[in-house]
């Protein structure tokens, strides 16, 4: 559907760097990373708000590189909406129809279908500086539709939007995907976001992707420390494989065995462990896990509805608990604890 090759351009200090990429036909794709990592100019690369110094981007087989914005066929959502606040939401959502000289009984049957798919009726003849912020982005994305699109990008949607606004839009957007088929390549910085919606995700630092995966391979096999320090995972040892036996390995980390699974490292080799606090197990009786350690607790933090509980076991671990979890097992700084993890959780990474 959509293939970036080897894009590269530059606006001033800032570069995007040998951009390669692969977007499927009806594919819920989220670009994710932090501020300034150039999500959006690789965004306006392909709605053809710039050319690129070098590369292709290719849309539905055909080069699109040195197409216009208007006759790439796609619809696009920008962060602050840009609806036009001399025209009512109708004018607004019909505006591309106008333009392509779409006969009046075609743009009234498409405004029609629209309004109703994203619960806007009442909405059609308000002004549209009068909208709530949720109203302006289903307005925005109504005008976006209404082309229909093959593909829709969307620049940060949601970024302006409180909280409940943000989850019931998200739940929409979730069923206009489902129900619609539509492609969409969505920017954003919102962890949550891309876990929400994405079918893949694209990690994007410093001008260009680092990782593609689905969710579960971007947050629980990261493949960088950087990118694993980026999606919030803190445990990240450091240590060097003492052997290896079928499949497994042993690796030190300060004078402690840790089992981890894998076929790609040698005897020798500097390796780095990562594993999501979740997949972290407290207890206080000893278990059968290959990884079984004793460690005291150092520190006890609310995480909103969970726990971030820090352990030292001759390396610091953190785990992710419930409030419940903290209650049964009487966690408090400075008791002793067990903490025990699969192997089958740890991402290897080279060091």
């Amino acid at each position: 559907m959509i293939h970036v090759e080897n894009i590269s351009n530059n606006w001033g200090d800032f570069t995007l760097k040998d951009i390669s990429l692969d977007i499927k036909e009806s594919e819920y794709f989220v670009i994710l990373g932090p501020t300034g990592a150039g999500k959006t100019l690789l965004l306006e690369i392909i709605a053809g708000l710039y050319f690129p110094k070098k590369g292709k981007v290719i849309i539905n087989g055909e080069d699109m590189t040195l197409t216009s914005p208007e006759n790439r066929g796609l619809g696009f959502v920008y962060q602050d909406f840009a609806l036009f606040p001399h025209l009512n939401v109708k004018k607004n959502i019909e505006y591309g129809l106008k333009l392509r000289k779409i006969s009046e009984e075609d743009r009234e049957k498409k405004i029609s279908e629209l309004v109703k798919m994203l619960k806007i009726n009442h909405l059609l003849h308000r002004n549209t500086e009068t909208l709530s912020g949720g109203e302006k982005q289903k307005v925005a994305l109504a005008r976006a539709l209404a082309i229909n699109p093959k593909i829709i990008l969307m620049d940060e949607p949601f970024s302006a939007l409180d909280e409940n606004t943000k989850s019931k839009l998200i739940s929409d957007m979730k069923e206009l995907h489902k129900t619609e088929g539509i492609t969409f390549v969505h920017v954003t910085h919102s962890q949550e976001e891309a876990i929400l919606l994405a079918d893949r995700i694209g990690i994007m630092m410093k001008g260009t992707i680092v990782q593609v995966g689905n969710p579960d391979e971007i947050f629980y096999k990261p493949v960088t420390k950087e990118i694993a320090q980026f999606v919030k995972i803190e445990n990240i040892w450091e240590g060097k494989i003492s052997r290896k036996n079928e499949g497994e390995m042993i690796v030190e980390v300060n004078g402690k065995e840790i089992v981890a699974l894998s076929d790609h490292f040698k005897v020798g080799q500097d390796v780095r462990l990562i594993i999501r606090p979740e997949d972290i197990i407290l207890g206080k009786g000893n278990t059968s896990a290959r990884n079984n350690f004793k460690g005291k607790v150092i520190s006890v933090i609310k995480h909103g509805f969970y726990y971030i509980i820090r352990i030292d076991c001759g390396f610091e671990v953190e785990a992710a608990v419930t409030k419940q979890s903290i209650e049964n097992l009487n966690i408090r700084e400075g008791e002793d604890i067990n903490i025990f993890f699969k192997a089958t959780a740890l991402q290897v990474i080279k060091r």
